[in-house]
């Protein structure tokens, strides 16, 4: 992502600024791009278990064609700024995942990732993952008394390949 250089001057950001500037990364974002990121996750879902892989990948063919819409057509007047150094540490984390891309098709799934946890997390103030959104066992996304409660948060905040670190959820403490 190009956000990177054009934030690195900059010690604060409004979020109807930082929205501009994904909007901008957005554009780049066409329905090809979408189905090679579609491409990466069935094929990163591969050994996942059946059923649990088809609502996975159908689940974020989805969110990604719909959260993409959703950042191209926000004209909403966002209050406050964004916490930038948590911005910055985000997206060198991102474009670590970027740098490391094993194909074109991981690529345009990191990009489009990267737009969408950027605009939920930074903006929107929401889950990366959609409300819903399943994990192995049963689990799933909840929002429950005005907070995202995710049933693996824990467990994936060590994954240098996870973006959870920096998602609004929380643990759910049920799980």
């Amino acid at each position: 992502m190009t956000l990177i250089s054009k934030l690195n001057s900059k010690s604060k950001i409004t979020k109807n600024e930082l929205l501009i500037l994904i909007k901008d990364e957005a554009v780049e974002i066409d329905i090809e791009k979408i189905m090679k990121a579609t491409i990466f996750l069935r094929e990163d879902a591969k050994f996942m278990q059946s059923p649990y892989r088809e609502d996975y990948i159908e689940r974020f063919s989805k969110a990604f064609f719909v959260r993409i819409i959703n950042v191209k057509s926000d004209t909403s007047d966002y209050k406050g700024y964004v916490n930038i150094d948590k911005l910055m540490d985000f997206l060198e984390s991102l474009n670590k995942l970027l740098s490391a891309a094993n194909s074109e098709d991981e690529e345009c799934f990191l990009k489009i990732a990267g737009i969408i946890a950027t605009y939920t997390t930074f903006i929107k103030e929401e889950s990366i993952h959609p409300v819903g959104t399943k994990f192995p066992g049963g689990l799933q996304l909840e929002y429950s008394n005005g907070k995202y409660l995710c049933p693996v948060k824990e467990k994936q905040l060590n994954n240098p390949s996870a973006l959870c670190r920096f998602c609004v959820s929380i643990q759910d403490k049920n799980v």
